[in-house]
């Protein structure tokens, strides 16, 4: 059974953000993606904003912005956003066909919902290839003194691909809010 795709893979994969360490897709790209104002779906969210708790939905800070504005150019250097972004995560984005129910929301909702699930198992099964590579290096170390300088090239790959298998730790974040002056 061929699903009715609205909206090519390719152009919702491309909008997927790596965000706190977080898959999340921005407000803007889902608005347009949904048919409707950016503005509109940020109402629509702030007039529900019990549906949505912080690990399903969160405002992006200035230097987060910084960041996502310097790799894809959001705005024009000196102009500020009145309001930062939000960033929905797969049950945020699940949670929007419940407050923008139109007919196309509800249809790219199913759409991007089936996206994450197949982004999630592609990770899942980028995983299953660490742990391969691991078995594989141990197994080298064990024949290493029959290999000599081939083993240390073998072990730079392997040290490469975990690099890349393995997402860089976020930086800690400065606490935000009000503090008491006995806080401080």
């Amino acid at each position: 059974m061929e699903q009715n795709q609205l909206i090519p893979d390719e152009i919702i994969i491309s909008k997927i953000h790596l965000i706190r360490g977080l898959r999340v897709m921005l407000d803007s790209d889902l608005a347009e993606l949904y048919g409707v104002e950016t503005k509109h779906l940020k109402r629509q969210v702030r007039r529900n904003i019990e549906r949505f708790p912080p690990d399903f939905m969160f405002e992006l800070t200035s230097p987060e912005f910084e960041i996502l504005r310097s790799q894809f150019g959001t705005l024009r250097h000196g102009e500020h956003p009145k309001y930062f972004p939000f960033a929905f995560t797969e049950q945020g984005i699940t949670m929007l066909s419940c407050v923008l129910n139109t007919r196309q929301a509800i249809e790219v909702n199913i759409q991007v919902v089936r996206i994450f699930t197949k982004v999630c198992e592609l990770l899942h099964a980028h995983k299953d290839i660490l742990l391969k590579l691991e078995q594989l290096e141990h197994n080298l170390l064990k024949h290493e003194g029959r290999m000599d300088g081939f083993a240390n090239d073998i072990q730079l790959i392997f040290a490469y691909l975990k690099q890349l298998l393995t997402p860089p730790p976020l930086p800690p974040r400065k606490q935000l809010g009000f503090k008491r002056k006995d806080e401080q």
